[in-house]
């Protein structure tokens, strides 16, 4: 019998197409690397700083993607990053946003994605369901739902990134580390990097469903719904449009703790001078406490309350 032919949800033409769209728009952040830390570390770390991208994450990109396809105005869930992208994209495209948000996102990504002139939608997400919520509205307004991770032209437009750290990465380096929640962006930079580099996804310690899906070879959920300060990369379950992709192409994922990420923060403020979140700084806490050889990371935010970025400052 013949082998399956495997059909991934977007191709590469996908990723191609939202390039062309995202050019003069999106920031081509930089693939960062600082000879002290290799130097501590006794071996190379390669950075990539989509804190430095517009709206201070990468989801800038799979939300301008997202946008410029849409048919009219938009509606999403998202703890922060993912909803300042929509929210910046569709005010650019002149068109209205609703973003459902929970309570407990940080103040500073509520008090931007509504100051990129979004309509916020609150809700507890230990006891109330985002994705009813998100259909409710998409039957009442007539709202087209983006979703975070399982929407085609999100995962194209995080694929752009992978595009660039193609470009960038020494040919010697072969595994690249994407923190990860429903797996929008390790999906869409695994496309983009396949046959060239590994990705591996990383996710905080109690939230793991990925890393245990992949083990099991069928999706999982997280039985906590809070709890961890890496709350940008808080999901209930892998992507349906994401998983089989990384099925196909990542390596066995890793995990680490909400404390070794904000080390990851305080080492990225030392020796590269960025500003990240401590769900945008799990890749590199597995670059530097769960890997030995040269590696590269995805910086993926930086929309952090002062509170936390001094927490992870401050000596333990």
């Amino acid at each position: 019998m013949d082998d399956a032919v495997v059909t991934d949800p977007i191709t590469r033409a996908d990723i191609d197409a939202a390039a062309d769209r995202l050019r003069g728009h999106a920031v081509r952040t930089p693939l960062l690397n600082a000879p002290s830390l290799d130097a501590a570390m006794g071996r190379r770390i390669w950075v990539k700083a989509e804190c430095l991208q517009k709206t201070g994450s990468f989801k800038f990109r799979g939300g301008l993607n997202a946008v410029a396809q849409a048919g009219g105005d938009v509606v999403t869930y998202s703890s922060g990053n993912h909803a300042q992208g929509v929210a910046l994209a569709a005010r650019m495209a002149g068109r209205k946003s609703v973003i459902i948000m929970p309570t407990d996102a940080p103040q500073v990504k509520i008090d931007n994605t509504r100051g990129y002139g979004a309509e916020v939608i609150l809700y507890d997400r230990a006891t109330e369901d985002r994705f009813a919520i998100g259909a409710a509205l998409v039957g009442e307004r007539g709202l087209e739902l983006i979703s975070p991770y399982d929407d085609a032209r999100v995962i194209a437009g995080q694929g752009t990134c992978g595009l660039e750290i193609a470009q960038d990465l020494p040919e010697e380096v072969s595994e690249v580390l994407v923190c990860c929640g429903g797996g929008g962006l390790a999906a869409g930079v695994a496309l983009a990097l396949e046959g060239r580099a590994t990705v591996r996804t990383v996710e905080p310690e109690g939230f793991d469903d990925m890393a245990r899906s992949l083990r099991s070879g069928t999706r999982q959920e997280n039985a906590a719904k809070v709890g961890s300060l890496c709350d940008a990369i808080l999901t209930p379950t892998p992507g349906e449009l994401t998983f089989p992709v990384l099925q196909r192409l990542a390596g066995p994922g890793m995990v680490v703790t909400d404390e070794e990420a904000l080390r990851a923060m305080a080492i990225a403020w030392d020796h590269l001078r960025i500003v990240l979140e401590p769900g945008g700084a799990v890749a590199l806490a597995a670059g530097l406490f769960h890997h030995t050889g040269d590696v590269a990371v995805i910086a993926t935010g930086g929309n952090v309350d002062r509170d936390v970025f001094l927490r992870a400052l401050s000596p333990s």
